[in-house]
């Protein structure tokens, strides 16, 4: 069974943004458009509860600490790997 998908427009604010489109409307006019469209957009959107946001919160910091780690290891390497090629540049001959 397919599910309706939310953020799909509806057919009222499809209707009403073409026959704004097809009307000539003054800057004022369609800066106030603008500004109502966006309100009811930020009406769609849901807020997180305070359990999803530590959780979230959570997920992206292990994400950060595990990639800083991977840079980390590949810094090291890649820097053995130079000072064995090059050698050590603080040993001056």
């Amino acid at each position: 069974m397919a599910r309706k998908v939310v953020d799909e427009p509806s057919e009222d604010i499809v209707a009403t943004a073409r026959a704004e489109r097809t009307a000539r409307r003054s800057p004022f006019a369609r800066i106030a458009l603008f500004v109502r469209q966006v309100i009811a957009e930020l009406k769609k959107v849901v807020t997180p509860t305070r359990r999803e946001l530590f959780g979230f919160t959570a997920v992206v910091l292990v994400f950060v600490v595990i990639m800083m780690a991977i840079v980390g290891v590949l810094d090291f390497a890649f820097s053995a790997l130079v000072v064995f090629v090059f050698g050590d540049p603080s040993v001056a001959a």
